[in-house]
This record gives structure tokens, sequence and C-alpha cells, in this order.
């Protein structure tokens, strides 16, 4: 064996960062500048869920499965974001949605077998990573996962799940698309609603999974409650962020935005090393993921470059 390597999975943080469609551009300010003062102080003011960062059940739900109330950062393990962990190479189309069969074939591209999983942290690379920028690519058009794939990270008792997209969801399933109190529904590259764009590429049966109504006109009430009935039980919108809520609702956590060096660990093991800042009553937090791997199992690929925001 070789020795251990330090890989960064983490987008650089900066004022002009891409961000979440309807998320406060981050404000980067000097208090205290060297030539002034003689030091130099910063402050920031920005949504948490900012770049690569950690969700904590508060942030979706009021309610976990167990009965419980929803909690919060400061509530989680101290470790319940890193730990052995394994990268699964995901292949899905664009926009698609990711199944338990995407997952199941990248488990044995991985070598690993599902119910090893138990008690461990999943990174999916989907290659959105390498889009990550303030563009309808990396937003609108994301591929993602659901309910089906919230349940099945269940039912393999992972300890977290970390993912190089906007969110632990399909765009569809956030307010993107059709879901949420905002409903924003975004215009997509057409200029009609990505909605509509979804339907005419995928047909009104395939979105039916990301709307509510349209899945009970379509299937009926009774299918509807057979998948997204427990959501419903607990007071959650079924087809808004059901794989969120399958997932912190039984306690796995999540990380959004994996980036950084992620192909260099793609269909390894490692070790995540992932901490939230220990925010009380916080609802998530931006952090730094970072995988400690031997040095002889490191993909050979080239570095990770940006290019947002004027980086090189």
């Amino acid at each position: 064996m070789g020795k251990k390597v330090f890989v960064d999975l983490t987008h650089p943080f900066s004022a002009e960062i891409p961000r979440w469609p309807y998320f406060a551009k981050p404000v980067v300010d000097s208090m205290h500048s060297l030539s002034k003062g003689g030091v130099l102080t910063q402050r920031i003011d920005c949504v948490q869920h900012t770049g690569t960062h950690a969700d904590a059940p508060r942030h979706v739900m009021e309610t976990e499965f167990d009965g419980r109330r929803a909690r919060y950062t400061h509530e989680m393990p101290v470790d319940a974001y890193t730990g052995d962990a394994v990268c699964l190479e995901i292949e899905v189309e664009k926009w698609g949605l990711i199944l338990p069969e995407h997952l199941e074939d990248a488990c044995k591209r991985a070598n690993i077998k599902p119910e090893e999983l138990e008690g461990m942290v999943v990174c999916l690379n989907t290659g959105m990573h390498r889009q990550f920028d303030d563009s309808k690519d990396y937003y609108h058009y994301s591929c993602g996962t659901g309910v089906e794939a919230g349940k099945w990270f269940v039912k393999n008792k992972v300890k977290c799940v970390a993912m190089d997209m906007q969110a632990l969801d399909h765009p569809l399933h956030t307010a993107m698309g059709n879901n949420g109190a905002t409903r924003l529904n975004l215009m997509g590259a057409s200029g009609r609603p990505i909605t509509e764009e979804y339907k005419e590429q995928f047909g009104e049966e395939a979105y039916a999974e990301f709307d509510k109504d349209e899945f009970i006109r379509i299937h009926g009430k009774e299918a509807y409650d057979a998948k997204f009935g427990d959501l419903e039980a607990i007071g959650c919108w079924g087809t808004w962020e059901p794989c969120h809520k399958q997932l912190l609702g039984h306690g796995i956590v999540g990380v959004e935005n994996l980036g950084g060096n992620l192909d260099k660990v793609s269909g390894k093991r490692f070790r995540f090393n992932c901490f939230p800042i220990r925010w009380y009553m916080g609802d998530g937090s931006m952090v730094r993921c970072v995988a400690e791997i031997d040095e002889d199992d490191v993909n050979d690929v080239p570095e990770r470059t940006y290019t947002y925001s004027g980086c090189i």
C-alpha cells in the first residue's frame, strides 16, 4: 500500500460562486486591510446552502419518520457526514431520473454489493460537477434522484449521501419545477417552462413522477399513496424533494454540489471527511469535503480547473 493522500472534493467559494436560482448572491467584504489596520479581516453574508454544503433534516421537514421533531445541524452526530465511503459512477441520460437500477449498475462497476453499503458514505459521480456554473445545464437540466432512489438508500442503510448535483433531488422535484411554495416553474432554453419541455421530451407519464396532481390524474390516488404515502403521512408534499425527505427523515444526511477532484476517486473506496459548522438550530452548512485515499488508488486524471468568476 502507498501512503495516504488527501483529495479535495469541494468547489471553491467566492462572492461569484454559482448558486441555486432563488438564493441571494454572497457578499464578501473587508473590515480591515493590511495597509490600514495591519490585519486582513473579511466577513461574508450568504445562504448556508451555497456551493458544497450539507443538509440537516430540519431543512425540508418538520417531523422525521420515527415521529421526532426534525433535527437541526447541532443535533446530528458529529460524525454524521464522515466515514468509510465509495464513489459510484452513475450512467444516466441528460435530465434523467436516477433509479435503483442505475445505482445497482454503479455498484457492480465499483465492485461493491448494495448490502455492503450499510453504514457507509455514498458519493455519486454523475459528471454534473464538471458543469458547475451559473447555467441552465447545471441547474435546470441536471439529472437527479427521486423517491425510489431515496428508498433504495434507506433500504441499504447508508450513512450519508453526497451528490455532485444541484440538489439531493432531480430539478423537477424542486421549486425549479412545479413544487413548493415558490413554484418557480423556470423558463427553459426554448423560452417555455421546463415542465413543458420535459413533457415534450419524455412524455406526460414520465413527467407525472414530479407533479402530485399530474401523478394522481394519470395513475390514480391509490398508486400515488403507494409511492408517496409515507411522506404524506408525516405531513410532507410527496413530489416536493422526496429524496431529500426519504434520506433526512431517516437520519441519512446529504451533501450537495460535491466537486473538486471527484474524478480522481471515482469508482474507488476511501475515507470521506466532512464536517459542518456546529451551528445551533442550523438547517445546513457549507462544508469542506476531502477524500483520504491510498495514493496508488487515485485515478490518473487532470487536476480540476475552474473558469467561473475569473478562476483559472
